[in-house]
């Protein structure tokens, strides 16, 4: 016959297991379920033909694949892209094409409020500028850096002038041009405000022209974009 006691501890060890079984289980569920309210994210991976990602449709639908593919979809995700004015077409200014904020990242963690926070002092650091799969991204000191993040935009979210291209052909050429980049770990060379700055550091370069996926990892990229839900 069991004592009491012997029972009482059977049941603690019962309680105990099915305690770290829930746990295991929790440990299980999808990510994409944690992140349901990401409203931002870097891209964990480039279209991979460098500049060239189709133009601004071809960049925002590719933000809306990896949404979806993470389990966030349901949202109008907008790629952080200006174009320069061409061929009669005005100048397109990242900045609005991106919704009012706020902006989270997948960890909940707000990266701006609005518009004019996120081109201020916003929330943006190695840390917190995370793909849609909450992963940080290689920086400065990784191997391979993979910082770069093709803005084609100056510092305050506006396009550059007509003339020096700064987009890659408005995101149409894998060859001759420049698109100009951030630094999401907001980290470079030195001490000064452009290597620091998270969408206007430097101009792409290179052998095949300064647009080729080459191009852009020779530099410290890999043709990855900023991703905003609009709503």
């Amino acid at each position: 016959m069991p004592t009491l006691s012997m029972t009482i501890s059977r049941i603690c060890r019962t309680a105990a297991l099915g305690g770290v079984g829930l746990l295991s289980l929790a440990a299980l569920q999808p990510a994409a379920a944690q992140n349901a309210g990401t409203t931002f994210f870097v891209t964990s991976h480039g279209i991979g033909n460098g500049g060239n990602l189709g133009g601004l449709a071809g960049a925002d639908n590719w933000c809306r694949k990896l949404a979806q593919d993470a389990g966030i979809g349901g949202k109008t995700w907008h790629a952080y892209l200006s174009t320069q004015a061409a061929d009669g077409k005005a100048a397109v200014n990242a900045r609005d094409r991106i919704g009012k904020g706020p902006w989270r990242n997948a960890r909940g963690e707000v990266i701006a409020r609005d518009v004019a926070e996120l081109h201020g002092a916003n929330h943006l650091t190695k840390q917190t500028a995370l793909s849609e799969k909450g992963e940080v991204i290689n920086g400065r000191g990784d191997k391979p850096n993979r910082h770069d993040v093709l803005t084609g935009s100056q510092a305050d979210g506006t396009a550059f002038p007509p003339g020096q291209d700064r987009t890659c052909g408005n995101w149409t050429s894998s060859t001759q041009g420049a698109a100009m980049v951030g630094h999401s770990d907001r980290m470079g060379l030195n001490e000064e405000p452009p290597a620091k700055s998270w969408n206007t550091s430097h101009p792409s370069r290179g052998p095949d022209g300064g647009c080729s996926q080459a191009d852009l990892r020779s530099t410290g990229g890999d043709g990855l974009l900023y991703c905003f839900a609009v709503n």
